[in-house]
């Protein structure tokens, strides 16, 4: 029972679960607002477009009845026996999707312009803008942060040991696999155990 409940617990405390939800959350109130724009003010302007157009009742009134049933006693039809198309319905269907579709690419747009000035800022850095912490290592090495060659200089030299430092870490990694210790293999075979377990 305990490990269900961590399982559960896992699951729940997950980034994208998190992230998800809160979607769905804001998605489900983000509906809300653009059905109050749609029904309280899109709708009723068409409507009045459409009545001054027409001379009709506007979104509400078009509609192509099929099969009509009349109220008792009078020519008037009953629009809830009736059968019908409501055209009205499907008009502000299309406003609904065309503001969230429109609300949508506003919001994608944004986040895209942001990453695209935070890739800029990064390749600026990659180019030779030192960082804070770098500024900081060079005036206690004793590099003047005026002189660009002595700043560039050190930006490369740099970059050239963090580059070895990677070939070294994969030199070594690709060697411990090749010749894997009697610790690798053990760990190897606990993995293989739990797996198995599992």
């Amino acid at each position: 029972m305990k490990k269900f409940f961590d399982e559960f617990k896992k699951f729940i405390t997950r980034g994208n679960v998190l992230d998800m939800s809160v979607g769905v959350i804001v998605g489900s109130a983000f509906t809300g607002i653009v059905n109050g724009l749609t029904d309280f003010i899109l709708k009723p302007l068409v409507n009045w477009l459409i009545a001054l157009c027409l001379g009709k009742e506007g979104l509400s009134g078009a509609i192509t009845i099929l099969s009509p049933s009349f109220i008792e006693g009078t020519n008037e039809i009953d629009l809830a026996t009736s059968i019908y198309i409501d055209w009205g319905a499907f008009i502000s269907a299309i406003i609904n999707f065309a503001i969230i579709a429109f609300v949508l690419f506003t919001i994608v747009k944004l986040i895209n312009s942001f990453r695209d000035e935070q890739k800029k800022i990064s390749d600026r850095i990659i180019d030779g803008i030192p960082t804070i912490a770098e500024r900081k290592q060079m005036k206690k090495e004793g590099v003047k942060l005026s002189d660009r060659n002595q700043v560039r200089a050190w930006m490369e030299n740099k970059a050239k040991e963090e580059k070895l430092k990677q070939e070294a870490e994969e030199k070594a990694r690709q060697e411990r696999i090749e010749n894997p210790t009697t610790e690798d293999l053990l760990k190897d075979i606990r993995d293989l155990l739990k797996e198995k377990k599992n």
